[in-house]
């Protein structure tokens, strides 16, 4: 038996085949898309010295142009002793298969210069290359080349005059061409009607569906996906057109086809009537990346999009990958989405393990997806990782990393990102300036945001909703409710978010008159409230000591707008009983309301305690919270306050030590004051400022002032008057007395004090503002957690219950 190596070399390698035998083998080469056996046959020809005809290089040409291998194509071209139309078509078709548009029209004008009559297919070619180059300029010479060449006008080129115009948005032209074509075929409409649907005009695209069928032409999956796309894309006025085409699918037998399947899918998902896509996806013999896209599309749809549907969508990606389809770059972008909304960060990087495999990481839709993400999980690092890694960063982008700082409380690196991405050349959108108002609020920083608002003035997007909104939120959390409430004047069409944040703003000032009326003209306009309208009700009759109209307001959002209280609406209810005194029907109110083992609601009952001087119920209620959140220190400090100012020491001290034997520290408090478009923050008994000295002399003259008034509290006196550096009088240089007190030097006198803190203020700084304010007849406005405090004139507006 005979090895491999042994094998005799059959004699017919080394002669030639005939001319039809070599044609066979490399046509059926182009038509499989394998060039193993035509490159073998080309190999042959050239070994044996065969000199093929005309129509062998042809197709040799047309073997290696339809293979992508337009080097070796371009090279036998130029050997090629004679050339007909047949041989330019091949290399200009080749070119424009594989995107080398510049290539193909180059070929396409020595084609002209060589003297050759072009024919209908060789204006095909160039009439496709200038429609995926949106070349009207060009097309319109083709067009010109066709009518004085006298080909006539075939219907192939006819329909290819059609789809350019259409693609070049010219869709007069192209009803021209189709008006004025001697003959036409379903080609010819489907073309048309996709053009319409290009533009929008979904309306002319209907009555020409219509048209067609009158000219006896039957629909087919191209045109009833067309039509369909229309009706999804104007769901409101065309949803009874749709449900029509979809019976007319079903009566052709074409409900199956996955085209027509995937725009019926598309539609229904569109309009929101999931539950109808779901059963046409389910029909669906063998459902393609495209049909499962359009469903997980459908579940993900902003408006609409739940935590339900976010689960469906990841239920759908395993169910695709279980099938063995490869997801496209839509599907993850999509998939991405979901995750971030149910907060699946672990499964989202296992997502991003896949988009690595795939090698889709560039693409600027999933590197958005992916800044987001993890954004969201507060790996800000990891965010900016996939947002370097971008190759095309466009203003989502940028938006995207911005909102992660923000979101993640990194304020100054979001409004550093902000300047880059100017200095970058890019425009910001409306969602870019939204976030740094945001930002700025966050901050209390008013002058950057006042730029912000001057810069998307002069951009042309100053009127825009969601800026304008964002811009009431920053300067009511700035402490300027008064500018607040001229931007909300300015807007034409308040939506639901601009009264929601209005009410709130108010309520946060302690404004509840003007906050309850805003609730009544909205009311009267139409608008429906949601369930963050009424916290925002609901915290200006607590902070107002509305306690009848609170608990009517609470009454009407369950009856009247069926809105199931959260815990954010009990503990205002908390905090109104609390406030009025009614300790023991705040606690019956929240054994009753669902939310017992909330730490939130509790607390709000605990600061109604100290506020009362109830150490009995406090103690209790303290208790019950450092139960639930033991770790928190807020609990401890407020129970501790409370016996502290009863003058109960010996509770006291044993909180402190419970404090350290725990590990529980409290927070330290931090003040601060933008002046001169810089921030300076303050911790108690601060010596780092630059204007330290200046700040110490000025407070302490002021204190000295506090203790000359005959009618000031004396425990306020006393303390002030402790000797420097002891326990009590560290007091007098709590961080926010700092923070007023270089306000009060800096600025003129005219201009406001605004101070922000992160703690609620003591006693002690509350009253002392109060008396700063009549002393130095400055408007002092101090913003902690949670309300604002506005003191004018030795009076706080929240009328000393905070």
């Amino acid at each position: 038996m005979l090895t491999p190596l042994q094998n005799p070399v059959p004699d017919y390698l080394g002669l030639s085949l005939d001319s039809v035998t070599y044609t066979r083998l490399v046509q059926c080469s182009a038509k499989t898309g394998s060039l193993i056996h035509g490159k073998v046959a080309h190999m042959h020809i050239i070994k044996t010295c065969f000199k093929p005809c005309m129509f062998l290089l042809n197709n040799l040409l047309y073997m290696y142009c339809k293979g992508g291998e337009m080097d070796i194509a371009q090279k036998m071209f130029d050997r090629m002793p004679k050339r007909n139309i047949v041989s330019w078509n091949s290399l200009i078709s080749g070119y424009a298969q594989m995107g080398f548009y510049h290539d193909a029209m180059n070929v396409f004008k020595e084609a002209r210069d060589s003297c050759l009559r072009l024919d209908k297919f060789t204006f095909l070619h160039a009439l496709s290359v200038c429609g995926q180059n949106r070349d009207l300029r060009l097309g319109r010479l083709i067009h010109a080349l066709i009518t004085v060449s006298g080909s006539g006008s075939p219907i192939l080129l006819t329909n290819s005059l059609i789809n350019m115009y259409c693609k070049c948005g010219q869709i007069d032209w192209a009803r021209m061409v189709f008006e004025t074509a001697d003959e036409l075929d379903s080609v010819s409409w489907n073309s048309l009607i996709a053009g319409y649907v290009r533009i929008g005009s979904n309306e002319e695209m209907l009555r020409l569906l219509v048209k067609m069928l009158r000219h006896g032409l039957n629909l087919n999956t191209y045109s009833l996906g067309s039509a369909l796309k229309a009706c999804g894309a104007n769901f409101s006025s065309w949803i009874e057109c749709g449900k029509m085409l979809h019976g007319c699918t079903i009566k052709l037998g074409l409900d199956l086809d996955v085209v027509v399947g995937t725009a019926l899918l598309d539609m229904y998902a569109k309009i929101g009537v999931l539950d109808d896509a779901t059963k046409i996806f389910k029909r669906m013999p063998d459902p393609n990346v495209v049909m499962y896209n359009a469903m997980i599309a459908g579940f993900l749809q902003t408006e609409t999009m739940t935590d339900e549907f976010a689960n469906e969508a990841i239920g759908l990606f395993l169910e695709m990958q279980r099938r063995g389809l490869k997801p496209s770059k839509f599907t993850f972008s999509s998939i991405l989405k979901a995750c971030s909304f149910i907060e699946a960060f672990e499964c989202g990087k296992q997502i991003h393990a896949q988009i690595c495999k795939y090698n889709l990481k560039s693409d600027e839709f999933i590197g958005n997806a992916l800044v987001e993400l993890y954004s969201l999980s507060g790996s800000i690092d990891d965010g900016l990782k996939c947002f370097h890694s971008t190759p095309k960063l466009d203003v989502v982008s940028w938006t995207s990393l911005i909102a992660g700082h923000v979101q993640n409380g990194q304020f100054e690196g979001g409004l550093t990102l902000f300047h880059e991405l100017l200095l970058s050349g890019r425009k910001p959108d409306e969602f870019t300036i939204s976030t740094m108002l945001s930002a700025c609020a966050n901050l209390a920083a008013v002058r950057s945001g006042e730029q912000i608002h001057a810069y998307a003035i002069t951009a042309g997007i100053g009127n825009f909703t969601i800026i304008q909104n964002s811009q009431i939120c920053m300067y009511a959390k700035c402490g300027d409710i008064d500018s607040a409430t001229m931007i909300f004047k300015e807007i034409k069409n308040p939506d639901i978010v601009s009264w929601s944040v209005m009410i709130s703003s108010n309520a946060q000032h302690g404004c509840a008159k003007e906050a309850l009326e805003l609730f009544e003209i909205m009311n009267d306009s139409g608008i429906a409230p949601n369930h963050i309208t009424f916290v925002g009700v609901l915290v200006a009759c607590s902070h107002g000591g509305l306690v009848e109209e609170g608990l009517r307001y609470f009454e009407i959002m369950k009856k009247d707008h069926g809105i199931t209280p959260n815990v954010k609406h009990s503990a205002c209810i908390v905090d109104l009983l609390g406030r009025a005194g009614k300790l023991a029907e705040a606690e019956i109110f929240i054994m009753n309301s669902g939310f017992e083992d909330d730490p939130v609601i509790w607390r709000s009952l605990l600061s109604a305690c100290r506020v009362h001087k109830a150490s009995g119920i406090g103690k209790r209620v303290a208790e019950r919270v450092i139960e639930l959140e033991p770790e928190a220190s807020a609990s401890y400090v407020l129970l501790y306050n409370i016996y502290h100012e009863a003058g109960i020491q010996m509770p006291a001290t044993e909180i402190r030590n419970l404090m350290k034997d725990r590990g529980v520290k409290k927070e330290p408090g931090l003040s601060w004051i933008e002046v001169g478009n810089v921030v300076h923050s303050f911790v108690v008994g601060d010596k780092s400022h630059p204007n330290s000295q200046a700040i110490y002399v000025k407070l302490e003259e002021m204190l000295e002032r506090i203790k000359k008034l005959d009618y000031v509290d004396e425990k306020l006196v006393s303390d002030a008057s402790e000797p420097k550096h002891s326990d009590n009088s560290m007091v007098n240089y709590h961080s926010e007395k700092l923070a007023v007190t270089f306000a009060i030097i800096s600025l003129p006198r005219s201009a406001p004090v605004r101070v922000m803190k992160n703690l609620r203020s003591c006693w002690h700084c509350h009253e002392t503002m109060k008396l700063f304010s009549k002393l130095e007849k400055r408007e002092i406005i101090v913003r902690d957690p949670i309300r604002f405090h506005r003191f004018r004139d030795g009076v706080c507006s929240c009328g000393d219950y905070w």
